[in-house]
């Protein structure tokens, strides 16, 4: 068997994206200036509309524009032709994308789907969907849920599929465009196409429950021993004492807050408590007008790995993002969450349900407010030893995430698919695999007995009663 190749995963980054060495050989692709200046803007301008009135809009907003990119991908024939001509053994594809499953399509590779966090739809994979304890996706419930909680979750999962079902209207396009009449594919068949999902979460933030032997949970595969940090990073941290460090970052999709507001109180927060801040925040953009807390230190760039694994960091604050959330777990480090969009209110809910810190709510951000959840999840101790006990959990799990990755890839590939890893469940429809007909067939049997049970005790009862009266008679 020769070594497996992976298919590239085409993402659109904004003009400031650093590439990261890698050893795999990336193709690219181009966009058109206007373009890209028009998505950059949407996307600094949607930071904060991805919650509250405008999320619904927003998020709509982003596929509208991954369904254009797709168009575009899609007309640029010479890539396509590219990638088929290297007769990949199997895709690695990102599946919060809907094109790249109309990609594998197009190019007849078989492939394996990620998803960049933790489970939104369990029916693309299979999951068993237990309304009882799995949180629909945004719900920001935990898997103890009263009788209102689960009415509320049922809703949510209804808003879920017809909010998908909105997002997969908008490459209908594509798929009229460039799949002939007869042979073009639903995403409800392409998800059922997939030898493999690999979702970037685990159990240490994850609620427990069932899933098929064709998804593998990966979370935390970033997260790896740290190393020294530097000279200039140790010195700031030195002079903090016994008090140690804090680390502030909101991941690489919001690199800075654009909104003076947000940072004036996130500034003024820090400013009252005895740790030193490492902030990770363009400096460029930092507001003229707001003077710098003495006990910050704002980076472009952080090593937040090196730094959660540091001996002096007492706490995490951070958006809620997977990776950063399993970082932190990782080197037993709490949080205080300030969730934005996406999957980080279900984080922040997940983070606090594990008692592994606390969140506040972007919109009631103060900061006093920041400065008591800080406090308090640094000084009351039960925090740092439940982020201890599920950085144990996750070190001590029997294979390392990448040494899964590597062996489940290769296994499929050396087998040629994952048919025996996918459930019957994807053939049947929902009524069966709920067994819905069958409690319809039993409650009809039940009302049937109920109703001939009614009926013969009646004709007794009536022909005892003329008996009687003839009797009497």
């Amino acid at each position: 068997m020769r070594m497996t190749r992976a298919l590239l995963v085409t993402d659109v980054y904004l003009s400031d994206y650093q590439m990261q060495e890698s050893p795999y050989r990336l193709v690219t692709w181009s966009l058109d200036e206007n373009y890209l200046k028009e998505y950059g803007e949407f996307f600094r301008d949607s930071k904060y509309n991805f919650k509250g009135s405008d999320e619904l809009s927003s998020y709509l907003g982003l596929f509208t524009h991954l369904s254009r990119q797709c168009k575009m991908i899609f007309n640029q024939t010479s890539i396509l032709n590219l990638l088929k001509e290297e007769k990949y053994d199997i895709a690695v594809i990102d599946s919060f994308n809907p094109c790249s499953f109309l990609a594998s399509e197009k190019l007849g590779i078989p492939f394996i789907a990620t998803h960049p966090f933790a489970v939104k739809s369990p029916w693309h994979s299979g999951i068993p969907n237990l309304l009882s304890i799995m949180p629909a996706y945004q719900s920001q419930l935990s898997d103890h849920m009263n009788f209102f909680e689960r009415v509320k979750n049922v809703f949510f999962y209804i808003d879920s599929a017809v909010l998908e079902y909105k997002i997969h209207s908008l490459f209908d396009d594509v798929i009229e465009e460039h799949f002939p009449v007869g042979s073009r594919p639903s995403f409800a068949e392409l998800y059922k196409k997939a030898a493999l999902w690999m979702y970037n979460t685990d159990f240490t933030i994850e609620f427990p429950h069932a899933f098929f032997p064709n998804v593998l949970y990966i979370g935390g595969v970033l997260a790896k021993p740290a190393k020294p940090v530097s000279q200039e990073l140790e010195h700031f941290i030195s002079q903090s004492g016994e008090h140690g460090f804090i680390l502030v970052t909101f991941g690489s999709m919001i690199p800075s807050n654009p909104l003076t507001e947000f940072v004036k109180e996130m500034n003024d927060g820090f400013a009252k408590i005895p740790q030193k801040v490492i902030w990770r925040y363009r400096i460029s953009e930092w507001p003229k007008e707001l003077q710098l807390a003495p006990n910050v230190k704002i980076m472009n760039w952080i090593p937040q790995n090196d730094l959660l694994g540091h001996p002096k960091a007492r706490l995490l604050v951070t958006h809620g993002g997977v990776n950063s959330v399993q970082e932190a777990i990782y080197h037993g480090v709490p949080m205080v969450a300030i969730p934005l969009f996406f999957d980080q209110f279900d984080n922040a809910v997940r983070i606090k349900a594990k008692h592994l810190g606390t969140f506040i709510p972007s919109d009631q951000l103060k900061a006093e407010k920041l400065a008591n959840a800080i406090r308090h999840v640094i000084e009351d101790k039960s925090y740092k030893n439940s982020a201890m006990h599920f950085s144990l959990i996750q070190r001590s799990q029997p294979f390392p995430k990448e040494q899964q990755i590597v062996r489940w890839v290769e296994h499929i590939v050396t087998v040629g698919g994952a048919n025996h890893l996918i459930p019957y469940s994807y053939q049947q429809p929902l009524y069966q695999q709920y067994l819905l007909d069958v409690i319809l067939f039993v409650c009809v049997c039940l009302i049937g007995a109920c109703y001939i049970t009614v009926k013969v005790l009646r004709l007794f009862i009536q022909r005892l009663c003329s008996v009687r009266k003839v009797k009497q008679n």
